[in-house]
């Protein structure tokens, strides 16, 4: 009998420690709890690298360069599906500007619902970066020339095929601003107004104003003349800047005139105007040049004329007098566009610190 009950003790001893040994069922609730959420968070994470890639993008407004149509700290949504997304063209992390150099995939450009029309505002990489065309720096400006378009800018004015262009009450310009004698202007009240005095000396000031303001303030009691502030045709702004396309003209207020290049089209080089062509054929469209003077010779052969392989763009900035853009780097090839700005989603007033709320889902246009 004693041994039949250390026989049994020892049976009940050793079936509670095979209990032990089994699932907690706790732990199975953990752990399928986990891989939900672990399968939720990548199915989300693929989600948003899909619309991320071919849908949406955002964008931050960084400068004062699209004033006062787009304000700094303004976050916007960018419709890539307006000009068609681009498929990747390099292998890099998502959500981040990491990449693997040297690894340039095939790419195309999925067919979108529109076209680029004039005065769109764009989003696009700058196109003189020294990187892969999607990793380069993301831009943003109003596409002002389309590709065979005639542009000239006379006095700040730009003109396309020979007509003014469109003047948008947003854009903002330099005035030369007269005071009365010993009268000075409260640079608080133009502020309040909505300009900003860049200098002041001797009852004249140069301030940046939309062309409504300006109107409005050569009403002022204080003020005596409003004009444009614009640099002589003969001052040399450019030769300070390291561009090609800008090297060839003076300033970013008189541009004699040229047309925005175009698939197709069969340009002669010469001396006069290879500043103009010379990103097109070398950094855009990867050609072997060498310059001798008048004479040109590329990929081997010596000839002075090229057909384009592409199309090209010309854009500004909506403040005419604080933006680098195309008058300065020159044209933005077509597969260097991003999208189309579509909508300010939230809206940042660095100076104040607080949401600009009136801002908020504003269509951009």
């Amino acid at each position: 009998m004693a041994r039949r009950k250390e026989s049994d003790q020892k049976k009940k001893f050793w079936q509670s420690s095979k209990k032990s040994d089994k699932k907690n069922p706790l732990d199975d609730k953990a752990k399928h709890w986990a891989r939900e959420w672990l399968d939720a968070f990548l199915w989300a994470a693929i989600a948003a690298i899909i619309l991320r890639t071919f849908f949406f993008g955002a964008y931050r407004i960084p400068t004062p360069s699209m004033e006062k149509t787009l304000l700094t700290g303004d976050f916007l949504i960018v419709t890539k599906l307006a000009y068609g997304p681009r498929t990747p063209m390099t292998l890099s992390i998502p959500f981040t500007d990491m990449y693997l150099p040297g690894v340039n995939l095939p790419w195309t450009r999925i067919p979108g619902y529109s076209e680029i029309k004039r005065d769109d505002i764009v989003v696009f990489n700058y196109p003189v970066d020294v990187a892969p065309v999607s990793a380069k720096t993301n831009y943003i400006k109003r596409a002002v020339g389309m590709p065979g378009d005639r542009l000239r800018i006379e006095d700040k004015i730009l003109y396309v095929n020979e007509e003014a262009s469109e003047q948008y009450e947003t854009l903002m310009y330099n005035y030369r601003v007269q005071t009365r004698e010993r009268i000075r202007l409260s640079p608080t009240k133009v502020k309040e107004a909505g300009g900003s005095v860049l200098q002041a000396e001797n009852g004249t000031a140069i301030i940046n104003m939309t062309p409504a303001l300006a109107e409005e303030m050569s009403n002022w009691s204080e003020v005596t003349d409003v004009e444009f502030f614009i640099l002589p045709e003969d001052y040399d702004e450019f030769s300070r800047r390291s561009f090609n396309f800008s090297d060839g003209f003076m300033n970013h207020d008189n541009l004699d005139e040229f047309t925005v290049p175009y698939q197709g089209q069969e340009v002669e080089l010469t001396d006069d105007n290879w500043h103009i062509y010379q990103d097109i054929l070398e950094r855009y469209e990867r050609n072997d040049v060498d310059r001798d003077g008048d004479q040109f010779t590329i990929n081997g052969e010596e000839t002075n004329l090229y057909t384009i392989q592409k199309d090209y763009y010309f854009m500004m900035g909506d403040n005419r007098d604080d933006s680098e853009d195309s008058r300065y780097w020159g044209f933005v090839p077509d597969d260097h566009i991003i999208g189309k700005a579509g909508m300010i989603y939230f809206s940042w007033d660095g100076e104040r610190w607080l949401p600009r709320f009136s801002r908020l889902f504003n269509l951009i246009h």
